[in-house]
């Protein structure tokens, strides 16, 4: 058996880019990498807060990949991008010739942690690769790598949000990491990081309606079989309402300062949802399968619905959750969110609802005339 070395030592070249983040070019054997890259998986400690970032291995995608590198004359170009932490060291090669302007030659040593130290190494990109080759039979396979060197944890995850974002993922994954991330980042993605946060709150405060039913990444198996809602739902419901100018969340946002009233959407979601929970109490906290109030169509639907329903409602008032327990009591026995069928949709089956912007258009225009008729009624 190999002696596990104290450090290892490799050529690497600097790249002239951050004045503040050093990176790095070199290659590993697939046995160094073993020895000092780990992932951070995406998971959430007691407190609830987020660790990691990290999306769990495709097992199937990860025993192809191995297949391929364990045959004769295998290729792997694409590098593994770690983040790696202050304690490597970077020594510049000596002589004419070591800078060309874009890059500077020398040498990177990276301690060798012991079996029960933490690795100096984090797989920021290519998980499945470095999965793979852990599986390899020739240790001294070359793996080539670009590495960055932070301490920072934000930094990390900014940098796999950036990479994992133009690639097909699971936008879940990016949804719940974003208000983790304290590093600018992309309008696209800013404009779903509070929306992100505030289903966090949903998912975990013990007032919330949602309070263990929304599905997040970082939910161990057991909690998943209990989260019926899927995130990437809920955050686009809240989202749009926060961006559209004729919605209730929207006179909440000052654009001018950047600033957003959280408490007062955080009333809102509140007063809503759980008037929605009070009056369908046979459609909640069900799978989509068995509750279409529960699916990303009804999801969507009811948020569209909750921007004409909330559109007067002043906030922190006392007689709104009166109010729209008297307002859902008027229509909620023409919804159809677990059986029968939906009379404004053409007698449309209840479980043929579904979550595509067809669908969400049309139940949501249907709930909305639906609260309208029940009002118009009533005076």
């Amino acid at each position: 058996m190999t002696k596990r070395p104290q450090h290892i030592v490799v050529h690497a070249l600097r790249l002239k880019q951050s004045d503040t983040t050093p990176v790095y070019l070199f290659a590993l054997t697939a046995e160094h990498l073993d020895l000092i890259a780990s992932v951070a998986r995406l998971t959430r400690n007691d407190e609830g807060k987020l660790e990691g970032y990290q999306r769990s291995i495709a097992k199937e995608h990860v025993e192809t990949i191995a297949k391929y590198l364990n045959s004769d004359n295998a290729l792997l170009p694409n590098a593994v991008i770690l983040a790696l932490s202050s304690v490597v060291k970077f020594e510049e090669r000596r002589g004419p010739g070591n800078d060309d302007g874009v890059a500077i030659a020398g040498r990177l040593t990276i301690p060798v942690p012991t079996k029960d130290e933490v690795k100096p190494g984090w797989i920021v990109d290519g998980q499945q690769r470095s999965t793979a080759i852990a599986k390899l039979k020739n240790r001294q396979f070359a793996v080539p790598v670009a590495a960055f060197v932070t301490d920072s944890v934000d930094l990390q995850r900014d940098q796999f949000i950036r990479v994992n974002s133009v690639q097909p993922l699971d936008k879940g994954l990016v949804t719940e990491l974003l208000p983790e991330v304290a590093i600018e980042i992309s309008p696209r993605l800013a404009a779903r990081k509070i929306p992100s946060a505030l289903v966090d709150l949903l998912n975990t405060k013990d007032e919330s309606p949602f309070k263990g039913l929304v599905r997040r990444p970082s939910m161990t198996p057991t909690q998943k079989r209990t989260a019926v809602v899927q995130d990437t739902s809920l955050v686009n419901a809240i989202q749009e309402s926060m961006s559209n100018t004729s919605s209730c969340l929207f006179p909440f946002r000052n654009l001018a300062t950047g600033q957003t009233d959280m408490e007062s959407i955080w009333w809102m979601l509140m007063t809503y949802w759980t008037a929605v929970r009070e009056a369908f109490p046979e459609a909640w906290a069900l799978p989509p399968t068995d509750s279409r109030l529960m699916h990303g169509g009804g999801i969507r639907s009811m948020g569209r619905l909750m921007d004409r329903m909330m559109a007067s409602v002043v906030p922190f008032e006392d007689e709104a959750p009166q109010r729209l327990r008297q307002e859902f009591s008027k229509f909620k026995d023409q919804c159809a969110w677990v059986d029968g069928e939906w009379s404004e949709l053409g007698n449309l089956p209840w479980n043929e609802i579904q979550n595509t912007p067809k669908h969400i258009r049309m139940l949501s225009n249907a709930l909305i005339r639906l609260y309208i008729q029940g009002r118009t009624v009533a005076s």
